[in-house]
């Protein structure tokens, strides 16, 4: 189980014990599992300063953490190639991946303010960002999103070169902003404490915002489900044209249970200039963003409900189940027609569509244990 999912879980059980459900349970738990982590953080700071006053231990940049728990694909020597791995001045220019791709940076999902790493494209090297528990950089262009944990109702936009943050308030609590693929948006999932419903939220890099309502709730408080239902961990993703956004939606003929994933019905798109429903997709799990649509529109990759898969989009028929990968804990993108990129357990693999891989490339120890993000290199 990884670190988020166990704050998570700890946070579901500290409300199990209360004598009335919360609107919506999975909001609750994730404010308890950020109240948690600044506990544990305030914790840890502490200990940090006695281990420095006693061991008069230098500072590292970007500490390396344990691997995640996943299972990667289990190549031979004859069928890989392996790239060689990234030397020590690796932050001095863009790390390339299999595939032509590039690392645009990295960021903790809950951990201490001083994980952050950001592409600086200005002057192709990296920059660490280390006054925020989250940061999140764009796929293009100089901006990256971070998050305080303090101010859960805000979103800063970052300046990569010259620093500056503009901070955006957006009124709820935010998870995971995402970038258009052209990297002048964010899409927001907003929740709202009181109804457990979602909105969708449209940053712009010029720091025009808007949202957008969207009724997911579950039903709580003797209310019928939302007309856009959506339990578990729901999030709003961009769609490849950078206009459209998708949010899963739960199947509300299969009982649900916490012990695994809820089963999905499909995916609905909805417009990210005007907060309307546009498409339903039959394809029966998460997509995990806009690269996860094949470059043809066919195929998508979708975190579903025993394993990951390749789903044709317009059927939503499961084209393969890919079993080794744990979407949970990995990154599976597409980079080209008949390639996919998977980053898992300190590694960057080259697969083709059966799951098969080609080319690896090691990666660089300090970012194990963050989540990584990728781009195409120009």
């Amino acid at each position: 189980m990884n670190r988020p999912d166990e704050l998570l879980r700890k946070a579901v059980h500290d409300l199990a014990g209360t004598p009335q459900l919360p609107a919506d349970l999975v909001t609750h738990a994730i404010l308890g599992g950020r109240r948690i982590r600044r506990q544990r953080r305030a914790a840890t700071a502490l200990g940090a300063m006695v281990a420095v006053i006693a061991l008069a231990t230098p500072f590292i940049w970007l500490h390396p953490r344990s691997a995640p728990s996943v299972t990667a694909p289990d190549p031979t020597a004859a069928e890989l190639r392996v790239l060689p791995p990234p030397d020590d001045n690796w932050r001095d220019a863009p790390l390339e991946l299999p595939g032509g791709w590039v690392v645009t940076g990295a960021t903790s999902t809950g951990g201490p303010a001083s994980d952050g790493l950001v592409l600086d494209r200005s002057q192709n090297r990296y920059v660490k960002v280390d006054k925020y528990e989250e940061t999140w950089a764009a796929p293009r262009g100089r901006f990256a999103a971070v998050l305080d944990h303090d101010r859960p109702g805000d979103v800063g936009l970052l300046d990569v070169p010259t620093g500056k943050v503009r901070w955006v308030r957006t009124g709820q609590l935010t998870l995971n902003p995402e970038w258009s693929p052209d990297g002048t948006r964010l899409a927001l999932t907003l929740l709202d404490k009181e109804t457990g419903s979602s909105s969708l939220g449209v940053l712009s890099v010029d720091g025009s915002f808007q949202t957008f309502p969207v009724d997911t709730s579950s039903g709580w408080a003797n209310r019928g489900p939302g007309q856009y239902l959506c339990t578990d961990y729901c999030l709003f993703t961009w769609m490849p044209d950078g206009k459209q956004v998708a949010l899963q939606q739960t199947d509300p003929a299969v009982p649900r249970t916490e012990s695994k994933p809820h089963a999905r019905r499909g995916l609905q798109l909805f417009s990210a200039d005007t907060g309307k429903p546009t498409r339903f997709v039959p394809a029966r799990g998460d997509a995990a963003g806009p690269y996860s649509w094949s470059p043809n529109g066919r195929l998508v990759v979708i975190k579903g409900q025993e394993a990951t898969q390749l789903v044709e989009v317009d059927s939503g028929r499961v084209v393969r189940d890919l079993p080794t990968i744990d979407l949970n804990s990995a990154t599976l993108v597409w980079v080209a027609a008949e390639r996919l990129l998977l980053i898992s357990a300190g590694h960057a693999t080259l697969l083709d569509p059966t799951g098969h891989p080609l080319e690896r490339r090691d990666l660089p120890p300090e970012l194990t244990g963050l989540r990584i993000a990728v781009a195409p290199s120009a």
